[in-house]
C-alpha cells in the first residue's frame, strides 16, 4: 500500500503490528525479533518485552525504506498512566532505531494522551529532542494540554468520535460538516492556529472519505489504504475547509490547563473519557496478544 500511494509519513500501532506480524510475508521480522530477545537474555518477561520493542522497530525500519518522512512507533499502552515508564520506553525505542542506523529525526514516538502521557511528551521533547505524536486524543482539553506541552504532533481521532455519537445518540448518520469528529478536529486546528502553537494537527481514524474531505487544509491527515483507494478513484476539486487565516479570525479564547483543570475539563466530556479508556484497553489487549504470539 505504501509503494502504491506514496505517503510522506506512516504510522503504526499495536493493532496494526499484531495484524502484520501474523502475515507470512513478515515472518522473518518476527524471527529476528525473537532471536534478539533471546540474545539479550534475562527473565522470559524481559526477553518478550525486548523482542516486542525490537519488532516495532523492525517494522518501522522497513516502512522508512519506503517513505521520505517519519514513522510513528507506539509506546506500550499499559504504561499510559506511568510518566517515567513512558519516558524510559520511548528512549529505548529511539536507541533501538539508532542501532539500526536511523536517527531520531525520522521517528515520532506515540504516547497516549493521558495527563501522564502528555507530561512524558513534554520531557521527551524538551530534554531529549525526541519528537512525540500524541494519540488517542478525543477532547479539547487533551489538545490544549498537548499544545502547552510543546509536543511535535497530535492525532485527534475523527471516526472513533463519530462511532461514539452514533452508538449513544438518536442520530445514526451525519453530513461531513456536521460530523462530531470533524467538528472536534476543526476546533482544535482553529485554536492552534489562532494562538500560534507549532504542534502539528494530524486528523486520524477516519470512517469515510467525507470526513477526510471535510478536513481539507488540515496540517496532516493519516488515512488508511482502503480510504486512499476510494479517494484515488474520485476526480473532484477540493477547496480547503481549514485555513490559518480563517482560524485567526475565529471566536476562541485562550485557556491554560494545569493538572486539576485538565482532569476536570476532560472528565466533563463523556465521549472522550469513554473512548480514551476504551482505546487504551484495546491497544493493551493487542500488545498482550502480540506477546503471547512471540512467547
Amino acid at each position: 500500500a505504501i509503494d502504491e500511494y506514496k505517503p510522506l509519513d506512516a504510522t503504526t500501532n499495536p493493532s496494526l503490528i499484531l495484524a502484520a506480524a501474523q502475515m507470512p510475508a513478515y515472518q522473518e521480522l518476527v524471527d529476528n525479533a525473537v532471536a534478539y530477545g533471546k540474545k539479550l537474555g534475562g527473565s522470559e518477561e524481559e526477553q518478550i518485552k525486548n523482542a516486542c520493542d525490537k519488532l516495532f522497530v523492525l517494522f518501522g525500519a522497513e516502512i522508512l525504506k519506503r517513505i521520505p518522512g517519519r514513522v510513528s512507533t507506539e509506546v506500550d499502552a499499559r504504561l499510559s498512566f506511568d510518566k517515567e515508564g513512558m519516558i524510559q520506553r520511548a528512549r529505548r525505542l529511539i536507541d533501538l532505531y539508532k542501532e539500526a542506523g536511523i536517527g531520531k529525526d525520522r521517528i515520532l514516538i506515540k504516547l497516549s494522551s493521558t495527563w501522564e502521557g502528555i507530561q512524558a511528551g513534554r520531557v521527551l521533547e524538551a530534554e531529549y529532542g525526541i519528537h512525540c505524536n500524541m494519540t488517542l486524543l478525543f477532547s479539547f482539553a487533551q489538545a490544549v494540554a498537548c499544545a502547552e506541552a510543546g509536543v511535535t504532533l497530535i492525532s485527534p481521532f475523527v471516526g472513533r468520535i463519530l462511532d461514539w455519537y452514533v452508538a449513544n445518540g438518536d442520530k445514526k448518520a451525519y453530513e461531513p460538516s456536521e460530523d462530531p469528529g470533524v467538528k472536534s478536529v476543526t476546533k482544535i486546528y482553529n485554536y492552534y492556529k489562532k494562538f500560534g502553537y507549532k504542534t502539528i494537527v494530524m486528523g486520524a481514524s477516519f470512517r469515510n472519505t467525507g470526513e477526510i474531505k471535510a478536513l481539507t487544509g488540515c496540517d496532516y491527515l493519516t488515512i488508511s489504504p482502503k480510504l486512499l483507494a476510494e479517494l484515488s478513484k474520485e476526480y473532484v476539486k477540493l477547496t480547503p475547509t481549514l485555513s490559518v487565516k480563517e482560524a485567526q479570525a475565529c471566536e476562541l479564547e485562550k485557556i491554560h490547563l494545569d493538572e486539576k483543570a485538565f482532569r476536570w475539563h476532560h472528565n466533563e466530556d463523556q465521549m472522550a473519557v469513554e473512548k480514551l479508556s476504551d482505546g487504551i484497553r484495546k491497544f493493551a489487549a493487542d500488545a498482550i496478544k502480540l506477546e503471547r504470539m512471540l512467547k
